[in-house]
């Protein structure tokens, strides 16, 4: 099966990217970048996206990179991820660009940049680094 179409259906069967309205916006062998509007229903008391939306959004656009390198019978799990928080998240949407930073055959390590959009501007919000875990 084609990696983009492998990557989009396993992400049409996550139920917390729906819930978040979550979109995934590109697929690349080792890369993955997915979106979502910064709404009322995800964002903290001072009307910023919560950090909640950019972990949900880094960890899975991280996951999904880690994929993308992985044999067709294989997925993969999150083993340990660890999130900055580097500015607030304020804007219209957010974007998670996922990357493989280290593949490998027990463990993959990998990156998000969370970026916050606000009239075509994006700024850098959030850091995460993490490990996935082939199953």
């Amino acid at each position: 099966m084609e990696i983009d179409t492998r990557i989009r259906e396993s992400f049409a069967r996550q139920g917390m990217m729906t819930t978040l309205g979550a979109r995934l916006v590109a697929v690349a062998p080792g890369a993955v970048e997915i979106e979502a509007a910064i709404t009322p229903g995800v964002s903290q008391q001072h009307g910023f996206a919560h950090a909640a939306l950019a972990f949900a959004l880094g960890d899975s656009a991280a996951g999904y990179a880690a994929l993308t390198v992985m044999p067709e019978d294989r997925e993969v799990v999150t083993s340990e991820m660890k999130i900055h928080l580097l500015a607030p998240a304020r804007g219209a949407r957010l974007i998670a660009r996922g990357r493989v930073v280290k593949p490998g055959r027990r463990l993959v390590i990998v990156t998000a940049d969370v970026y916050a959009v606000a009239d075509g501007v994006e700024t850098h919000a959030a850091l995460l680094t993490g490990t996935m875990v082939p199953v």
